[in-house]
């Protein structure tokens, strides 16, 4: 795409100052938004007619081991300790290098195939700077907005993150580098104050896992020397104490929720209603296709549906009567799948709305429902027409653009087949 216009469609930009919803037309002029609203002009531009269809910011899943894709669905029925045992404890170690490039690859198509433009890609099966430099390759080759979050295989707790590792990668136009630590839960105070400082130092999102216990003497720490901040992303947030949600809020720390595995394996409730109450709001991931489904508008509606219900059953408690009207809208949750995935990425002044400036990342869903923002919720792979990302086609006609789907398949296949015989038990 150089000049475009997206022509006719009910649009849902999420921006705060417009209406949820609006027949609009959407004008791109190579990777940007120029313009939002009615009959612009299209003078020297390919106009797209998308009359009927529904146009809305491409989604933001902001938390996913890509790397695991091959494994898809094996561990279903896996609980957290499983998933610790079997995937970390006992297959991660085979990985080669092209076992990372295909999973990650091939997991990254499958999330612009879901409406998802821009992926959190929480890469911690590193061994060498070939696994790393193999799994940037295959994120870089899907043509897909992202954060390559370099991780590490679990350690020492008194170990600081390879900062000479990170220094060493380069993303790309699409693609910006963030770090992966084991974060104060798995560390010492001074491995975990060293990683905040090192990525605060580069200006990169730091990223952590928090779940299963209460927060110890290295988040303390962390907080001592200062460091918590727009660009710390805590994932899951299970066991935080209120006293540490309100610490994080304040910050501007984002957390990101990944409902359907938190629930199925273990991690604890999704904290969505903790951060509602102080008026924050979670970003979503889906967190490893081993386990589940890496569908972000799922995410979404469990993350709803979950909150939801406690607050139903908290009103009859209180009341003894149901509740006359819902706690939450379809809105929040589409805004929890776009605008708070931007901002746990560090990318909110970039992408999760569609305002002019931003970047031409959107997807057309081709789902005609008297509700757009419930149909734009309800929507799965198959109503997902088209998706842009940065201006440029990845998906039209409901077809995935430049890429031989048979081949990522096989490649796939081949690369389950190795991995598949080392996982334990």
């Amino acid at each position: 795409m150089s000049r475009t216009l997206l022509r006719g469609a009910c649009v849902i930009t999420m921006a705060p100052h417009r209406p949820d919803t609006e027949q609009a037309d959407i004008l791109v002029d190579g990777d940007t938004i120029v313009a939002v609203g009615g009959n612009l002009d299209a003078a020297g531009a390919e106009t797209v007619d998308v009359t009927g269809k529904i146009i809305m910011p491409g989604l933001v899943n902001a938390h996913l081991h890509t790397w695991q894709t091959a494994l898809r669905g094996v561990g279903t029925d896996w609980t957290l300790a499983d998933y610790l045992g079997r995937m970390h404890g006992a297959v991660a170690r085979h990985y080669r290098p092209e076992d990372m490039r295909i999973g990650t690859l091939a997991g990254a198509l499958d999330q612009l195939d879901r409406g998802t433009t821009t992926l959190g890609d929480w890469c911690h099966n590193t061994p060498t700077p070939d696994h790393a430099d193999a799994a940037l390759d295959g994120l870089r080759a899907a043509g897909i907005r992202g954060v390559f979050l370099h991780g590490t295989p679990y350690s020492a707790p008194d170990a600081a993150h390879p900062v000479g590792e990170v220094d060493r990668l380069a993303g790309g136009p699409l693609i910006g580098i963030g770090m992966a630590v084991r974060g104060p839960q798995l560390s010492t105070p001074d491995a975990a104050v060293a990683d905040f400082r090192a990525a605060a130092e580069r200006g990169l999102v730091v990223s952590l896992h928090q779940s299963g216990g209460a927060p110890g003497p290295a988040w303390a720490a962390v907080r001592a020397a200062g460091l918590l901040g727009p660009a710390t992303n805590v994932v899951h947030g299970a066991g935080l104490t209120e006293e540490w949600f309100k610490i994080l809020v304040d910050a501007g720390a984002s957390i990101t929720c990944t409902p359907e595995n938190e629930l199925g394996q273990g991690h604890g409730s999704p904290v969505t209603g903790h951060l509602l109450r102080l008026g924050a709001a979670p970003s979503l991931g889906t967190d490893t296709d081993a386990v589940t489904p890496a569908d972000v508008l799922s995410a979404a509606r469990i993350a709803l549906a979950h909150q939801r219900g406690h607050d139903h059953d908290q009103h009859r408690q209180t009341t003894g009567s149901f509740s006359l009207t819902a706690t939450i809208t379809a809105k929040q949750a589409l805004a929890w799948a776009t605008v708070e995935g931007a901002r746990a990425l560090g990318l909110a002044d970039r992408v999760g709305r569609l305002e002019a400036g931003l970047q031409a990342d959107l997807v057309v869903i081709d789902a005609p429902a008297p509700n757009p923002v419930a149909a734009a919720l309800h929507a799965t792979a198959r109503d997902i027409e088209a998706v842009i990302v940065a201006g440029r086609w990845r998906k039209r006609d409901h077809a995935l653009l430049d890429v031989d789907p048979g081949a990522v398949r096989e490649h796939l296949r081949e690369s389950a087949a190795h991995l598949l015989p080392h996982l334990a038990g």
